[in-house]
């Protein structure tokens, strides 16, 4: 029997603890994979920007500022979604969707968690705060792209990098042409690990009518995935060279490339948790190519 909606004047009196509980699972704070893969590319570029030596308060604005804006943009996902979840075996249980969370309460939420991030970009200069406007544009439009766009991945690949251009932004006061060629770079990414992630559901979304890359692929989906991954991994060579890396940045790539042939692997089951382990995977994809920046950059800095 399912719950009581969250907004019906007969729901029982529910605890802090399970409400903040709910809030917790709605905002996929149990599951940060999306922080980080939104978080890394703000931070390659925060390094890249800075020569290797970040303001480290502009570090800590970026951090937070991830984590709050995924947030947001989970609850406003899960609010547009609503009525396609219950359908789906694996989101049917999401708080929104099983009545746990009424839409006016998660709008509230949404818009605390907003003005929360808002209020961290307003310590930064004009020009990042333009650049957020536009990353909210995205952020809170994507759901949406489900409906009619066959590949809203790479909708979410621009949504996802928007905290590159806002790095340079705010740590330089420019948005060079580095920054929208790395966040070229990022958009491939996301087609490649979002597509591995919607190989998980493609049964059910195809049931329900959602557009994915992986129903757009069809059974060409391994290929698109591996184009994906090569796009990425080649954009992410221009930017080595645009901003004159040394040999430690493109070897991490070459670790990527091995890992990217890896996802392509387990894909190529199709078997759900194999493709949701190839998505996840990508959060070390994420992480070498920040260390091999890091590392790239110190070592320029010291020698």
């Amino acid at each position: 029997m399912n719950p009581p909606m969250a907004d019906s004047p007969s729901a029982a009196p529910i605890s802090l603890a399970t409400r903040l509980s709910y809030y917790e699972k709605l905002m996929r704070l149990d599951r940060p994979v999306g922080i980080l893969l939104l978080l890394w590319p703000a931070l390659w570029a925060l390094w890249l920007s800075s020569g290797g030596r970040p303001d480290l308060v502009l570090v800590w604005i970026f951090v937070l500022g991830a984590a709050l804006m995924r947030s947001a943009g989970c609850v406003v996902n899960d609010i547009a979604d609503r009525n396609f979840d219950r359908h789906v075996a694996r989101t049917r249980d999401r708080p929104i969707t099983a009545g746990l969370v009424g839409v006016k309460e998660a709008l509230v939420l949404a818009a605390v968690l907003t003005v929360l991030a808002g209020s961290l970009v307003l310590m930064l200069n004009w020009l990042t705060i333009a650049m957020s406007l536009l990353a909210l544009v995205f952020a809170f439009t994507y759901p949406f792209t489900k409906r009619f766009f066959a590949v809203p991945q790479a909708y979410l690949g621009i949504a996802f990098g928007f905290g590159i251009p806002m790095a340079y932004a705010a740590a330089t006061g420019s948005v060079p042409l580095v920054a929208w060629v790395m966040m070229l770079a990022n958009v491939f990414w996301a087609i490649a690990y979002d597509t591995a992630y919607a190989m998980v559901d493609r049964e059910d979304d195809l049931k329900i009518g959602i557009k994915t890359s992986a129903i757009t692929f069809g059974r060409y989906d391994l290929v698109g995935i591996a184009v994906a991954h090569g796009a990425f991994l080649l954009t992410m060579i221009a930017v080595g060279v645009m901003t004159q890396r040394g040999g430690i940045y493109f070897g991490a790539l070459v670790l990527c490339a091995l890992l990217a042939r890896y996802q392509v692997a387990l894909c190529a089951t199709r078997e759900p948790q194999q493709c949701f382990k190839a998505f996840m995977n990508n959060i070390a994809v994420g992480g070498i190519v920040f260390l091999g920046i890091m590392v790239d950059g110190w070592f320029r800095v010291t020698l």
